[in-house]
């Protein structure tokens, strides 16, 4: 059942009849860009500064992409989690309304820029990896020492929806010459319920503050499954922005940073072989998959493509430093 989606001129109103924000504090509202699966609005007033989304049940994307609204719910429990374990990294939940798949958040400080456009303009710190690695490394360990915390995240389709099918399967189809690896992969995946996975870990959904603290949001994909798939989700996404630049230190730094987010997180934790054929697989789905990136050209994207592929055909397992070596070639 569809539900009515909330837009810049009905929102205050809504608002204001769930007692979240008054009326008399002057809100004022700006519309969010970026994703594609919810509507996102920022509230100002005079006492709160606040993020709304609001679950959109068909992704804005070219190809049809259909997920569970229900994903709200799970995020707004995910938050909670993960607020609790590291509060000055994932901002609090204010409120959420699970008939209309609406959360309200505290929107990060003021002055805070998106990891992705950083990287994107060359603004690429290595210590943002080393300081992403500690925090994903105890989510995962908290995870998967907690079996109580699993229950609210067992249920998985929405990891199906979102993931899987349109990063894994669609590139399979696409790809018979590969698809017995990916098949692999695939199982690899729906055979762990390890821990508490955050399943969208991603530059798009990392904050960084003016001081360099980092803030991680958008938990709708949380699941119980294999920790590996974040990992290789944050270093597909540096490996993507490596092939789209021609400047030799920048693609350097985004190798260091890949590394270090590695490094730091497995001087907590055992990683997967396998990560740099995940990391390989999600990468080529950013070119084939059903939400490409849009900034890559069609040389970096050729380039992408058979680097990723040879990766995904070889049997042996390559290290991350190794991943980023064959890419420069």
């Amino acid at each position: 059942m569809s539900v009515e989606l909330l837009n810049k001129d009905t929102v205050v109103e809504y608002l204001i009849s769930k007692k979240v924000i008054k009326n008399e504090d002057s809100p004022q509202v700006e519309v969010l860009t970026g994703g594609v699966s919810n509507v996102v609005l920022a509230i100002t007033t005079t006492t709160q500064k606040l993020v709304l989304k609001q679950a959109l049940a068909e992704l804005a994307v070219s190809e049809k992409w259909v997920a569970d609204q229900r994903r709200a719910i799970v995020e707004a429990d995910a938050i909670e989690l993960f607020n609790r374990l590291t509060p000055n990294q994932v901002p609090k939940l204010v409120y959420l309304d699970p008939e209309r798949f609406i959360l309200v958040l505290e929107r990060v400080p003021v002055g805070s820029t998106v990891w992705k456009s950083d990287l994107l303009a060359g603004v690429i710190n290595p210590d943002i990896g080393l300081k992403l690695g500690a925090t994903l490394a105890s989510w995962h360990n908290y995870g998967e020492k907690n079996a109580e915390v699993k229950i609210k995240f067992m249920e998985d389709s929405l990891f199906e929806q979102l993931r899987i099918d349109p990063f894994y399967r669609f590139v399979a189809a696409k790809n018979p010459q590969i698809e017995v690896a990916i098949r692999k992969l695939i199982n690899e995946l729906e055979g762990d319920k390890t821990t508490v996975v955050h399943g969208d870990f991603s530059p798009k959904n990392i904050m960084v503050a003016t001081n360099d603290d980092v803030y991680i949001l958008d938990f709708e994909v949380t699941h119980v499954g294999n920790p590996v798939f974040d990992l290789a989700f944050l270093i597909a996404h540096l490996l993507c922005k490596f092939f789209r630049t021609d400047d030799r230190l920048h693609a350097k730094l985004l190798a260091n940073t890949a590394i270090s987010f590695v490094e730091e997180y497995q001087g907590v934790r055992r990683i997967s072989p396998s990560l740099t054929k995940h990391a390989a697989l999600i990468a080529l789905a950013r070119v084939e998959g059903k939400s490409p990136v849009n900034y890559l050209s069609a040389s970096a994207q050729h380039k992408l493509q058979t680097v990723t592929k040879a990766i995904l055909a070889n049997n042996g397992n390559l290290s991350v430093t190794e991943l980023f070596e064959m890419s420069a070639k």
